[in-house]
């Protein structure tokens, strides 16, 4: 059986946790969309502000909004819509989310 997978409905999201807030009041979350060979497949959503993260083995494709990542090591990743990245476990990253971004994942 094959199925449409919903990209543009709601998705539920919560505060990031406040100790890894730096800047304004973001919220996040995400919605499993398929399981593909042990890996999940999602939609992924955070509305603006500063967060730090640290990374799971990851895929992702930007659907809409823009940010940046900060690694640890200094490099940046600037995100819109079609950019596509790869993060590895254990990166730690800040997000700067200027318009709420959402992404396909893979991880």
């Amino acid at each position: 059986m094959r199925h449409v997978l919903n990209t543009s409905g709601p998705i539920p999201t919560a505060p990031v946790d406040e100790s890894q807030v730096i800047e304004g009041s973001p919220q996040a979350g995400s919605r499993a969309l398929a399981a593909v060979a042990g890996a999940e497949v999602g939609v992924w959503e955070m509305t603006p502000g500063t967060s730090t993260d640290v990374e799971i083995d990851e895929v992702f494709v930007v659907l809409s909004g823009s940010a940046t990542v900060a690694f640890e090591d200094g490099s940046i990743l600037t995100l819109s819509p079609g950019a596509a990245a790869r993060l590895h476990a254990g990166d730690k990253t800040t997000w700067t989310v200027h318009e709420t971004l959402r992404k396909i994942y893979i991880a």
